[in-house]
């Protein structure tokens, strides 16, 4: 088998790499065709930078060439859109960085699925190539663009303390930060430059908007937005106070403690993602050696429970990946992303029969469950609304139910399918059985699927009309205990044979699992706002720290400063945009309502002292206690941080090897010892009737 495997490979990859030559021999002449380049011009080959420099421009023809491909290019684009995140003016890159990750994804699909297809060929290799190139195609996704957005902060860290330095020489915020950007890494240098085009440009507000809705995190948004104020209102003349350098000194802070969290993470959860796959990859081998070391358990794996219990083993991994993604989830990616997403709920929704089935599943409202229901939503961050949040879970309880359905039919037709065609099952329990009691068991199998083909046609065989049929078809050869052992046995199998269909109770069971689904979306809802409820505080902290850098600037008023906070803040973004929106109508119905709004004590406590600076005192005064506290607080930060961290390891651990125990226990072990049970009674119903 194993010899099988890699000569299969071997086949594959070969195959791969000669498409890959032809394709890249066209792209290449296309390319050339196109811009009157040739391969001659870029000098010498060779060395390790022609190979890279000729590669990078075989991805860009590579690009070029799949854009325009129907089908392949809404892929293409959709891989775009999201390193656009981090790449956003750099279309050089952008378009690299794209082939190169579709190239990688591609590569490994095709890998895992010609893996599943040696080990497992037959039906069941649908379903698990299926589940192995989505989990392996979002793994990979995630994990380059997690490397990219955390290669891209260590840039910042260094252009902030290049800034610093400038800064320091000469006063000049715009000048300091040309020249930090022009001696920077190439991504954020990008971003540098593109900071000082505005600071310097005549409608600079437009281009700084611009910049705050294609930042690819909030620290730049932060830099920039201070370097503008700085630069419009001036910075403190004592340079041992400059707000400038406060500013930067904070969020280089912010900066440390995000990449420490985020390391220290990705060290504690790593490999999680591949542990929860390996049982795809694993379950046809156990099923070999299970057989071949313990023959009776063909029983198990032939049968309708085993094939049950294989697709619980994959669903187990399917809903582990799915936890782990919300265990590991980037909350600022998603507030990004998240208004992009196509909301295909709602277009369903204008159709008047099914607007009028969700509205009937609806909690009425004004009801706890309904303000329950919306604040989940809320706390949850999802930008639906809560009629979109039952479509979906209809859906999904229609598409289990059906699903189930097929399952149990076709569970039915296999079982029809054994009766008739099945293999005899060897006699013994450990090793190989006996050959000749197996070469017996088939010629009983080949004898027992003539005579049930024959007798499918009546509705009610009785024992006396098998036992004729049987001793004309035999001549007369056997005898009469022979006749007797074979009717009883093929008289059972007909009986199986004619109640293999879909019974009341697969139905109501298939309504069950599907009922059971609906709540699948619910209660990830409640396990995502429980990580987030990790997440609340420390973003208060945060938000803290912007205040203390603004509090001094002059002229800053509380709505400038709730500006500032929308841009910086990801749980608390959307009531924070409110009271902006409101705040022309009344400043402090806007921030009660704000108050009103999100439930955590923390956030309140800073509401409070900004209606404190609206109504009765200055910002600097509302917010005296904060230097004092800011030491504190960061110190109490990093502390929780690590129980934080120490959680979701924990949890992460605990989901991630969930499908390796269940492939262990429920497809392994249970089934050994069960069938182990089963043989010892057998064996001591023979020795009792010795």
């Amino acid at each position: 088998m194993s010899q099988q495997l890699l000569i299969g490979i071997l086949v594959c990859s070969l195959v791969i790499c000669v498409i890959l030559t032809i394709a890249s021999v066209r792209i290449q002449r296309r390319y050339e065709a196109l811009y009157g380049m040739n391969s001659k011009t870029l000098g010498p080959g060779g060395s390790l930078k022609d190979v890279r420099l000729k590669l990078k421009q075989w991805l860009q023809s590579l690009y070029l060439a799949a854009i325009d491909i129907p089908g392949i290019s809404n892929y293409v684009r959709r891989i775009r859109r999201k390193i656009k995140l981090l790449h956003p003016y750099d279309e050089v890159a952008l378009r690299y960085e794209t082939m190169k990750l579709i190239l990688l994804v591609i590569t490994a699909s095709a890998l895992s699925g010609a893996l599943l297809f040696m080990h497992n060929p037959g039906p069941v290799f649908i379903i698990t190539s299926v589940l192995a190139a989505v989990i392996i195609h979002h793994l990979m996704i995630d994990l380059f663009l997690h490397r990219l957005e955390l290669k891209l902060m260590h840039q910042t860290v260094e252009l902030f303390s290049s800034v610093r330095h400038h800064y320091q020489q000469h006063g000049m915020v715009e000048e300091a930060i040309y020249e930090a950007a022009s001696t920077s890494g190439h991504e954020i240098s990008i971003h540098g430059h593109r900071i000082h085009q505005a600071l310097i440009s005549r409608d600079a507000e437009e281009e700084l908007n611009h910049i705050y809705n294609t930042s690819p995190n909030r620290y730049i948004q932060a830099f920039a937005g201070i370097s503008h104020l700085v630069l419009e209102l001036g910075d403190h003349e004592d340079k041992s106070h400059s707000v400038f350098l406060k500013g930067l000194s904070s969020l280089t802070k912010e900066l440390h403690l995000d990449i420490l969290k985020r390391q220290r993470l990705d060290y504690l959860l790593k490999g999680l993602h591949a542990i929860a796959l390996v049982p795809v990859f694993f379950t046809s081998p156990i099923e070999q050696w299970a057989r071949a070391s313990f023959p009776a358990m063909d029983v198990f794996y032939m049968s309708k429970l085993g094939i049950l219990t294989k697709l619980s083993v994959y669903v187990v991994i399917l809903a582990a990946y799915i936890l782990l993604q919300k265990l590991y989830l980037n909350d600022e990616e998603e507030v990004k992303v998240g208004f992009r997403k196509k909301k295909w709920g709602a277009s369903l929704l204008r159709n008047v029969i099914i607007y009028r089935i969700v509205i009937a599943l609806l909690p009425s409202p004004g009801t706890p469950k309904y303000e329950q229901r919306t604040g989940l939503l809320k706390d949850s961050s999802r930008r639906i609304h809560l009629e979109v949040f039952y479509l979906r879970r209809l859906l999904l309880a229609l598409g289990i139910t059906f699903s189930m359905l097929v399952i149990f039919i076709s569970l039915h037709l296999f079982a029809k399918h054994q009766l008739l065609h099945g293999q005899s099952v060897e006699a013994g329990w450990f090793g190989r059985g006996n050959p000749e009691v197996t070469l017996s068991g088939n010629t009983i199998r080949v004898s027992d699927s003539e005579i049930m083909a024959a007798m499918l046609g009546n509705d009610k065989v009785e024992a006396g009309q098998l036992i004729d049929w049987i001793s004309k078809a035999t001549e007369g050869r056997w005898s009469k205990d022979q006749l007797r052992e074979t009717a009883m046995r093929v008289q059972d199998k007909l009986n199986r044979y004619q109640h293999e269909y879909l019974k009341w109770w697969e139905v109501l069971l298939a309504a069950a699992a599907g009922y059971a689904g609906a709540y699948f979306p619910l209660g990830l809802l409640y396990f995502h706002r429980k990580v987030r409820r990790m997440e609340m505080k420390h973003e208060v902290y945060q938000l803290y720290t912007v205040i203390s850098v603004l509090r001094d600037m002059k002229r800053i008023s509380v709505e400038e400063l709730l500006e500032w906070l929308s841009r910086f803040s990801v749980i608390f973004k959307i009531p924070i945009q409110k009271a902006v929106l409101h705040y022309e109508h009344g400043a402090e119905l806007a921030l009660h309502e704000l108050r009103d709004e999100v439930w955590f004590a923390d956030f309140r406590r800073l509401v409070d002292k900004l209606l404190l600076a609206e109504e009765k005192v200055s910002i600097s005064e509302a917010f005296d206690d904060l230097d004092g506290e800011m030491s504190f607080m960061f110190e109490q930060r990093r502390q929780e941080y690590e129980v934080m961290i120490e959680t979701k390891a924990a949890w992460g651990r605990m989901i991630g090897f969930a499908p390796m125990y269940a492939l262990v226990f429920l497809y392994l072990v249970i089934p050994l010892i069960g069938m182990s049970f089963a043989q010892m009674n057998d064996y001591y119903e023979q020795i009792q009737n010795i």
